[in-house]
Order: structure tokens, then sequence, then C-alpha cells
């Protein structure tokens, strides 16, 4: 059950995520209400995020995106009550930015810091949103693969990526096809145009590698395999079919098992690559079959966004969890489980 401590009014509680391509700030309400984040985002002309340019696209355009919330007419300055900040797990340049962001405002506003756990910030939003309790964890973005449960006071991690995260894998292997960041939404429509063209579509000739390695799960052979098979004269769009196919499947075998361990009947998606409609559909046919559940949040509260770090910093707020300035150094390494979760 959640505590009681949830329903308090918290005054307004900012949150700065800045973890990598997005520099985003969000606010909650005194119930804990999010409202949609101001942001904006890295998109490269070619390659991938760089860490150093992303963070100079953060400082060129932090000090506008606080002007904007600040000046925001749904709210007073004098109501906010503390400002949250991405204190990891993410890129140190562009962790660094928010940081220090967080760390003026604060000071600023005479309020409290509160640095906070990105991966349990997606979680976190999911549960809200979703009115889920207890979920298992299909947690799916550019930077981290994990399936996750709450066990002993903190979100443990049961399975997780050995290699690369998915969402990596796929704008790695968008471009090689000169397909430009982010390459997920392209991989869709492509695979989504083979389906229309082609219905009935099998996978022989496309089959790719087992990415499920016990319950971890390695993306690097998967996208080579994938690469090999164009380079060889699969059409893209096939291919690009093929890798959603094979890559979601392994995620959602990962997560089934993880139900079946933790006798759980809900799974929660979060994360961006949770915006892709077919890893939805497959995540929603699974838990039906086993009797449960699948959630995921508006894919405004999938992707980064500072309303999902305010969100989070509101809870270790109620909670008495703040962050002094002398502890408020960003962790790249940060994990999921070194987060007590005091709230529920």
């Amino acid at each position: 059950m959640a505590s009681t401590l949830e329903s308090q009014d918290s005054g307004i509680v900012l949150g700065i995520e800045s973890t990598a391509h997005t520099f985003s700030i969000g606010w909650v309400d005194g119930s804990g209400e999010p409202s949609p984040s101001v942001s904006a985002s890295v998109t490269p002309k070619e390659g991938g995020i760089h860490p150093r340019e992303a963070a100079d696209h953060h400082v060129d355009n932090s000090g506008e995106i606080v002007q904007r919330v600040l000046s925001s007419p749904e709210f007073d300055t004098a109501d906010i009550s503390a400002v949250a900040f991405s204190q990891g797990p993410g890129l140190g340049p562009c962790l660094r930015v928010g940081a220090s962001v967080a760390r003026a405002l604060a000071q600023r506003l005479e309020v409290p810091l509160v640095g906070v756990n990105h991966c349990v910030a997606h979680i976190e939003i999911g549960r809200q949103q979703c009115g889920s309790n207890d979920p298992v964890l299909l947690y799916v973005s550019g930077g981290n693969t994990q399936v996750i449960s709450r066990l002993s006071g903190r979100y443990r991690v049961l399975g997780e990526t050995l290699d690369i995260g998915i969402g990596n894998m796929l704008d790695k292997f968008a471009r090689n096809h000169d397909i430009p960041f982010p390459g997920g939404p392209r991989i869709e429509t492509l695979a989504e145009q083979w389906l229309q063209n082609n219905p009935g579509a099998s996978l022989d000739g496309l089959e790719l590698p087992y990415a499920v390695q016990g319950m971890d799960l390695a993306f690097s052979g998967i996208m080579t395999s994938a690469l090999k098979l164009v380079d060889g004269g699969a059409p893209l769009d096939a291919v690009c079919w093929s890798l959603q196919e094979h890559s979601f499947a392994a995620c959602v075998e990962v997560a089934e098992r993880a139900l079946a361990h933790t006798g759980k009947r809900e799974l929660l998606l979060g994360g961006g690559v949770a915006c892709n409609e077919r890893l939805r559909s497959m995540c929603a046919s699974m838990a039906s079959e086993r009797g449960g559940v699948s959630h995921v949040p508006a894919r405004g509260y999938c992707i980064d966004n500072g309303s999902m770090i305010a969100t989070l910093g509101r809870l270790q707020l109620l909670h008495g969890v703040t962050t002094s300035l002398s502890a408020s150094g960003v962790r790249q390494d940060l994990r999921t489980d070194e987060t007590d979760i005091l709230w529920v």
C-alpha cells in the first residue's frame, strides 16, 4: 500500500532531467499531479550523441527553459518547495549541467535540493500514471534495458542487457542506413510498411540470433546479423521488421520469466522504446495470456522528461530525503537497486 504521506500537499516540486540528449524541466503540484515538461533535445546531423556536444546543447537551452518554467501562469515561484534533478545514471557532462542548474535554482529559491535516480523516476511516473501498485517493470531505453521488480524496500534488477541498451542498438542499426537520430521511430514505420505490403510475412530467411542469455539480454550480435542481412540483399524494411520481432520477443520473454518468478500480474513499460506500438502489443498479449495486465504511460512520460524527476523528487521530499550541496555530485554509474524505496 502507498504511504499516507503521498496524499499530503508538498507544494510545487520542480524536476530537471539532463541524463542524455534531452534537457527538460517539469513539475508536479502539491498533490503530485504532473504537468507537461518544457524540453529541448539534441538532434545530431550525423552520428550518435556526443556527450560534450549534448552538454553544450543543454547549456545553450537551459536558460530559456528555466525562464519559461518560472514564468508559467500555473504556479507562483513562492509555491515551489523543492528542486529535484537526475543525479544518475547518464552521460557525465550532461548530468553535470542539470545538477548545476538545480543547485543554482535551489539556492535562488531557498528550497531543498533532491537528487534522484533516473531509472527509478521512470518507474514511479509509470506507476502513478497507470495506477499500478507492484508491477514488474520492463525498462527499455537508449542506455538501459532492464527487468525490475520491487523486493525488500528496493527495486531489484532481475535481468538486464550485457552490452548495449535496446534503444542504442536500434539507433546504431538506423545510423548505418542513414536514418537520423532517433532511429527507433523510423524503424517502426519501415517495419509496419513491410507488413502492409507483405501480409502474412514469414521470418524465413530473416532469422536473427537469440538475444536471451538466461535472465539477461545481449543486442550486439543481433544488430550485427541484421546489418549483414541488408548487406546480403535483404530489403531494409523487411530487416527492420525482423529486428523488432526478434529483439522485442527477447525482452518480452525475460519479462514473462520475471512475472512467473515473482508471482506478480502487472507489467509496466518504461523508457523511450516503450513508445513502440509493436512492443506494447506484444507485452499486452503476453500479460493477457497469463491472466495479467500490461501498463504503459502516455508517450510524453515514457521518454525522458522533467516531470518524472519531479514525481520521484516529491516522494523523496515527503519522506525526508533531500540532498546537501556536498552530496550533489552526479553518479554516471548509479544503479536502479541503490535507491531506498520508502513510499510503498
